[in-house]
């Protein structure tokens, strides 16, 4: 992998951010701490090669560099800064133009319509050196799946001068919420990560809470109270076909999640005044009871690599953070600091537990590591709760409610260091989100 050469500023965790030192030739970034200031780059509207590309050349361009610019690594140098005029993909770049504006990314490309195929081909620059940043590349679709095709290009300019992963080829489930606060009305609404192309997986009949993806970004879980107590339904995204997970008469099941091989479900279950959490065969519905205690124990989240769970449990007198084997078992508590913590989700890395915290008065988006170190408030409001990871563990999509009899939910995002928050456009209120896998 090459990587840009110049003083790359990037950003990154506290504890393991950026240092990084200019040289010659290509410059690999340490993530050590800290920020600095946003990569300035250009991204010109793509050449259009046939003479009906025109409006998504510009329209692609536009959305990848708004993936780029979202993150708060990168800050884009507007067109009406251009010296340079871009339009042929094939033509040398003049970098000299390129540098006189400090652009130190440039992004071109070109896209041919055919029928109902779009063909999308790019090349990134790092216009210090003078150089590609590794080789040109090309997506093909349909013309109805343009923006997913920019979110690929922008995934990938991202990984080849961060090193990280990407997270835009990605969708968010959630709850859409309209109507009064006391009458809300609640359904199942699947978006692109940028709260585009939005679809309705459910009507608003009954209430609906915390879906959940599973691993391959086809199935959601989520709670339903349709006959009066909540349970426990997977529904196929694809066909919008559905089926309940079966429990006991008399209990009721809720906080679902999937294990990592998507085989099984871990959950939170109550009956006679007791909530404790179970595992579930997805497809044979043999469940396994996972705790044992009089506490109020839920939230149950997997490690990346199935082998444990962190949950939500009162069983120390007030919400705490504890994680115990997948099996079940003796759990650690990882929670010390000020108030009540809950909602705990594993990064997609492994290396910290997210989860909702509330203390003084205020709610707050948090992380830590998994052995309950290096606790971070990224955010503070009247009422944030229900973190949910991008793909590349980097950022946090969450919950955000404002106070009052008018007050509405809405989505906003996260970076890990809790300097980059932004709302998430939805065309309703919006709550309980979960973040999906890259699309394949």
């Amino acid at each position: 992998m090459k990587f840009l050469s110049i003083f790359l500023v990037l950003v990154a965790v506290a504890g393991f951010s950026t240092a990084a030192q200019a040289q010659q030739g290509p410059l690999r970034i340490t993530i050590e701490e800290g920020i600095i200031q946003p990569l300035p780059f250009a991204v010109p509207a793509f050449q259009a090669e046939t003479g009906d590309a025109g409006q998504l050349a510009c329209d692609l361009a536009r959305v990848i560099a708004a993936d780029l610019q979202g993150t708060g690594v990168f800050r884009e140098i507007p067109s009406s800064a251009f010296i340079a005029q871009y339009r042929d993909f094939n033509a040398q770049i003049s970098f000299p133009d390129w540098k006189a504006i400090n652009a130190q990314a440039l992004v071109t490309g070109a896209v041919s319509v055919t029928g109902n195929n779009v063909n999308v081909k790019f090349r990134v620059y790092d216009v210090v050196s003078g150089t590609n940043l590794g080789e040109g590349l090309q997506f093909s679709g349909t013309t109805d799946g343009w923006r997913r095709m920019a979110h690929k290009v922008a995934d990938e300019v991202y990984s080849r001068i961060t090193g990280e992963g990407g997270y835009f080829d990605s969708r968010v489930v959630y709850v859409s919420e309209t109507g009064p606060k006391d009458q809300r009305q609640k359904r199942l609404a699947i978006m692109d990560y940028d709260g585009a192309n939005v679809r309705y997986l459910t009507d608003s009949s009954s209430i609906v809470l915390a879906p959940r993806f599973s691993p391959s970004g086809d199935r959601v879980l989520y709670t339903s109270y349709e006959t009066g107590f909540p349970r426990i339904y997977v529904l196929d995204i694809g066909s919008v076909q559905r089926r309940v997970l079966e429990s006991a008469p008399g209990t009721m099941s809720f906080a679902p999640r999937f294990s990592p091989s998507g085989n099984t479900v871990v959950y939170s279950l109550s009956q006679g005044g007791n909530t404790d959490i179970y595992s579930m065969d997805i497809n044979s519905g043999q469940s396994v009871r996972l705790t044992n205690t009089p506490a109020i124990e839920t939230a149950p989240s997997y490690s990346p690599d199935g082998s444990q769970i962190v949950f939500e449990s009162d069983r120390s007198g007030s919400p705490q953070l504890y994680i115990m084997s997948a099996g079940g078992g003796e759990a650690r508590r990882i929670s010390f600091g000020e108030g009540r913590y809950g909602t705990p989700v594993w990064s997609p890395r492994g290396d910290l537990v997210a989860f909702t915290k509330q203390n003084a008065g205020r709610f707050h988006i948090g992380v830590m590591r998994t052995d309950g170190s290096e606790e971070r408030l990224l955010t503070a409001s009247f009422l944030d709760e229900g973190p949910t990871w991008a793909p590349n563990g980097r950022v946090i999509m969450f919950t955000r409610e404002t106070q009052g009899e008018g007050g509405a939910s809405s989505l906003y995002s996260v970076d890990i260091t809790g300097r980059v928050l932004r709302q998430v456009s939805t065309p309703e209120g919006g709550s309980d989100p979960s973040w999906s896998p890259l699309q394949r």
